[in-house]
């Protein structure tokens, strides 16, 4: 049986009948096919599965879809406004953050939870921040540059 649940995803609000285990992850990209949330681990450890809830980060692959009962939630899909990439989206295109791109999505959410509460962060801030987000291509050091990058970009237009 059923629980139904509403939730704005990206700005648009959703109503479904979901099992009551039905991960947040899945239901996202199973049921919205929002594919864009990646499932990594199923652990919470790699991030790749990392989004905002009422603008917080969180590892979707950890959480019930009921518990995001009105809830809003932001996506990777969100972070673009139309055809302008949100400047974490545009710093990770341009310092070469990402390689095969499976963690990008988590890489940028949690980056955009950090920037959200320190628009200057340093770059053990940084670090520090996107400790629970595993990247096995990059090394990190260009996914620094992409969210300093950012910062320095979302500063310019503030």
């Amino acid at each position: 049986m059923g629980v139904k649940i509403n939730v704005t995803v990206n700005g648009k609000a959703y109503s479904h009948d979901v099992e009551p285990r039905t991960l947040l992850v899945h239901y996202l990209r199973d049921t919205l096919l929002l594919t864009g949330t990646h499932v990594g681990c199923d652990t919470s450890s790699c991030g790749a599965c990392t989004i905002h809830v009422d603008g917080i980060a969180a590892k979707s692959c950890t959480m019930l879809a009921v518990q995001a009962d009105d809830c809003e939630i932001t996506t990777i899909e969100g972070m673009a406004k139309g055809s302008d990439m949100h400047p974490l989206q545009e710093g990770f295109k341009e310092c070469h953050g990402l390689q095969c791109g499976f963690c990008t999505p988590g890489m940028i959410m949690s980056s955009a939870d950090l920037l959200s509460k320190n628009p200057n962060p340093t770059e053990d801030e940084i670090r520090h921040a996107l400790e629970g987000n595993f990247c096995r291509c990059t090394g990190y050091h260009n996914i620094v540059r992409a969210v300093q990058y950012a910062a320095e970009k979302m500063a310019v237009e503030v």
